[in-house]
């Protein structure tokens, strides 16, 4: 009989946690660099707030984000850097970290997930995210 698999949490020092979910391969993310990615985001609680990935037929609109940390939430930057193309991981961001304001990417355009995801930015979400390219 195999032994299951154990994925093993990572604790940054700023309070984030996150697991890899797949490796992938080639290149990885460095800060300053361009990435495309697909995510799902929730509450802490599991209460689904946005995804690229539509959960029906499974279409997906990746997002470009800058790892910059002006432009993207800080805890999401410090979960994409070192991740290699093709990886999944799944993140624990603090509000400390999180959505500090609102111009911070990802965010959504819709009004009722951007108003959605705003008003829970006082607690922990709950990210996974998959680099699709390193432009």
């Amino acid at each position: 009989m195999k032994e299951p698999e154990v994925i093993r949490t990572m604790k940054l020092a700023d309070g984030v946690r996150f697991q890899e979910i797949v490796e992938g391969e080639g290149m990885e993310a460095r800060e300053g660099d361009t990435v495309e990615i697909n995510y799902v985001c929730r509450r802490s609680n599991g209460y689904f707030v946005h995804s690229t990935v539509d959960q029906f037929s499974g279409d997906s609109m990746p997002v470009i984000l800058p790892l910059d940390e002006n432009k993207i939430i800080e805890g999401l930057k410090e979960v994409l850097i070192g991740m290699k193309v093709g990886g999944k991981r799944r993140a624990l961001i603090p509000p400390s970290v999180g959505y500090t304001n609102e111009y911070l990417k990802p965010i959504p355009e819709e009004f009722g997930p951007r108003r959605s995801l705003l008003s829970h930015a006082n607690e922990p979400l709950v990210f996974e995210v998959q680099l699709m390219k390193i432009l």
